[in-house]
């Protein structure tokens, strides 16, 4: 059945009343594909703030949780607001505690203290632990419901904890180790399976533990889980105590987000907090119009540029026609090492430390890139514009201007995009702002000095 169709069949059951119908059907779906369809049914208005706390009651209790969870912020404050007292206790007691955090970081003030009202002591201190740390660090992406054991355990005892403890927490998948609260090991269920029940932990357990501090930043965190496969990475503070753990479902969402953030970024536009149908028209005015000042005042130069070289342009109108193809190649070859860059920086692939290396590798393509176009460029002016258009007034020289100006701003523009995200990285800037639209400016203006240049200096023109 299309997704379409279920959703109308869903509102229709809400609508005539049959909930045990509904709540049957809801029972066979997973929490993400239920939060969708609660999504998109409330995005085109066919159910409103009354329905949605309906449609969302006749959920049972542990799918209720999960459901929620999936939600967009803006459905989960109509939720809780909507919510009496038992009902929120309800389902922020069937929530993980990071999964809590999540949800609290996105509501209001007033939201947040029926929150904190809803949980026991205990849960708000540890809310309020997550919550103290840096927003872009793995302590505040980390969830503190883990299985820790002590090395003196048997096999049999982490399996009695386990069976005990184990519904509550994130994962069971691995057990960690810790003496005086400092980790010293882990466990995988499959070690202990493998092992008798007489095995003691600390002979069964796997020491060379490969753990995070609290204030790395999460996004190396999520990279670091990906390179070495885990489904999850222990979290310690300064003095090795185990603090926490960060799953691999938060490393999704975090390298989500980076990734959407990036590409914002990349195209200059502010990063947003909602999703494009769930901003207005004035938010996405904000977020454009600061980079797009920006770049048209920083386009000045360009302007500068061309109007010191007006004489030579009027003495050799035929230059005027390549500025277009010479500007637009720059940009394009900026903006494909910018991009590369970047993303070996994302993926912790280059460093600083590699940028002669990296300038070195992007010498030799931009000398192989300009070379190709200049080699096509020249015949293309004297093939297509010159005889085929008839334009007497391009010579092979004009056509040598373009062609070695051709060379020397690809040259250029590589050496721009190749260099400007490392020292972005460097001086601690995101180097996704040194994308696209910021290259493209400074190489149109280096590629058209290139070219005036070159033409005065080739066609011996007064400046």
């Amino acid at each position: 059945m299309e997704e379409k169709e279920l959703e109308l069949q869903l509102l229709d059951m809400l609508k005539n009343r049959q909930l045990k119908k509904l709540r049957s059907v809801l029972d066979t779906l997973e929490p993400a594909d239920i939060a969708e369809m609660m999504e998109n049914l409330y995005d085109d208005d066919e159910i409103g703030e009354d329905d949605l706390p309906r449609m969302f009651r006749v959920l049972p209790k542990d799918l209720a949780a999960d459901t929620f969870i999936e939600m967009n912020p803006d459905m989960q404050e109509v939720l809780i607001k909507a919510f009496t007292d038992k009902e929120l206790h309800q389902v922020m007691d069937d929530m993980f505690v990071d999964d809590m955090v999540d949800v609290i970081e996105e509501m209001p003030a007033n939201v947040v203290s029926r929150m904190l009202k809803a949980v026991d002591n205990e849960t708000r201190r540890n809310i309020n632990t997550i919550l103290n740390y840096p927003e872009d660090s793995a302590g505040s992406i980390m969830t503190i419901e883990y299985i820790d054991l002590n090395s003196d355990m048997t096999v049999k005892d982490a399996f009695d904890k386990i069976r005990k403890e184990g519904e509550d927490k994130e994962t069971i998948n691995v057990c960690y180790v810790t003496e005086n609260k400092k980790l010293v090991g882990l466990v995988s269920i499959r070690d202990l399976l493998l092992n008798p029940y007489e095995a003691r932990i600390g002979d069964i357990m796997e020491e060379d533990v490969i753990s995070v501090m609290t204030t790395d930043d999460r996004e190396e965190v999520a990279n670091a889980l990906s390179k070495y496969d885990y489904t999850a990475l222990p979290v310690v503070d300064k003095e090795n105590r185990l603090v926490g753990i960060v799953t691999v479902d938060d490393a999704i969402d975090v390298l989500t987000e980076e990734a959407t953030e990036d590409i914002e970024k990349m195209a200059a536009i502010t990063p947003s907090e909602h999703p494009y149908l769930r901003s207005s028209v004035f938010e996405i005015w904000k977020q454009r119009i600061p980079w797009l000042m920006l770049l048209m005042i920083s386009a000045t130069f360009t302007g500068m540029i061309i109007t010191k070289f007006e004489d030579a342009l009027s003495v050799h109108v035929a230059l005027t026609a390549f500025i277009p193809m010479l500007m637009d190649t720059g940009g394009n070859t900026g903006s494909q090492a910018s991009v590369t860059i970047i993303r070996g920086i994302s993926l912790g692939d280059i460093e600083f430390s590699d940028i002669l290396a990296v300038i070195w590798k992007e010498f030799r393509v931009s000398i192989l890139c300009g070379l190709s176009l200049a080699v096509v460029g020249f015949g293309k002016i004297m093939l297509v514009d010159r005889l085929l258009m008839g334009n007497t007034s391009i010579s092979v020289i004009v056509a040598a201007v373009v062609s070695i100006s051709l060379v020397f701003t690809i040259m250029i523009a590589k050496f721009v995009g190749c260099t400007l995200p490392l020292f972005a990285k460097k001086l601690g800037f995101d180097p996704a702002v040194m994308a696209s639209p910021f290259i493209t400016t400074i190489v149109d203006a280096l590629s058209l000095l290139i070219y005036m240049n070159v033409a005065v200096l080739l066609l011996h023109i007064n400046v």
